[in-house]
């Protein structure tokens, strides 16, 4: 979203249980995002410092995985469209890059689950925007959250204001996915392959 005046509080990025999974298991501290076909503007953008991460199976394939990853959308859990969403944990976006070249997706392959050809695919997608890679600090909650479903929180968007949580995550019990020595070990191999 490039117009933050639509978002009150802290968003929801609206991805893939299995990346969601990947990020509060410390698999990954990256996510690459295009944007939807419903993003403001329609363009991708990033609204505020702070996100809920919402699990959603929409668009999920086990092919689009590397191969010893892709038994995670089963084990992932997917807020189902139209039902109750369970938000698990949220991130601290710490920095972010942007993509345009092959060479700088193969740079930071071996960062995220996403198979090359997919990840690939993404770059290629809407070519004149680049491919965002958000790096994140992540939270898993002690206890997630449940919201009630609303149509607005359907379709194809990245950030989805979410009711009925609080302005700040840090409000809530929660603990890091990686320790601080191991995610500024992380942090520092991104870095070294971000453009």
């Amino acid at each position: 979203m490039s117009d933050t005046s639509q978002i009150v509080g802290t968003p929801a990025l609206k991805e893939w249980a299995a990346i969601v999974h990947a990020l509060l298991e410390g698999e990954q501290i990256v996510d690459l995002r295009k944007g939807g076909l419903r993003e403001d503007g329609r363009h991708f953008g990033v609204p505020a410092s702070n996100c809920w991460l919402y699990p959603t199976a929409e668009h999920q394939r086990p092919e689009l995985l590397k191969a010893a990853y892709r038994h995670w959308t089963d084990l992932a859990v997917a807020s189902p469209v139209g039902g109750a969403i369970t938000i698990p944990g949220w991130a601290e976006i710490v920095e972010v890059a942007t993509i345009t070249e092959p060479e700088q997706l193969d740079a930071i392959e071996g960062k995220t689950i996403w198979s090359h050809d997919y990840a690939e695919s993404r770059l290629k997608w809407k070519k004149r925007d680049p491919l965002w890679v958000l790096v994140m600090r992540v939270y898993r909650l002690h206890e997630p959250v449940v919201v009630a479903w609303r149509d607005e929180y359907g379709g194809c968007t990245s950030w989805v204001p979410l009711g009925d949580l609080p302005d700040d995550p840090r409000e809530l019990p929660a603990e890091p996915a990686l320790s601080d020595v191991a995610f500024e070990a992380r942090l520092k191999g991104v870095r070294s392959a971000l453009p």
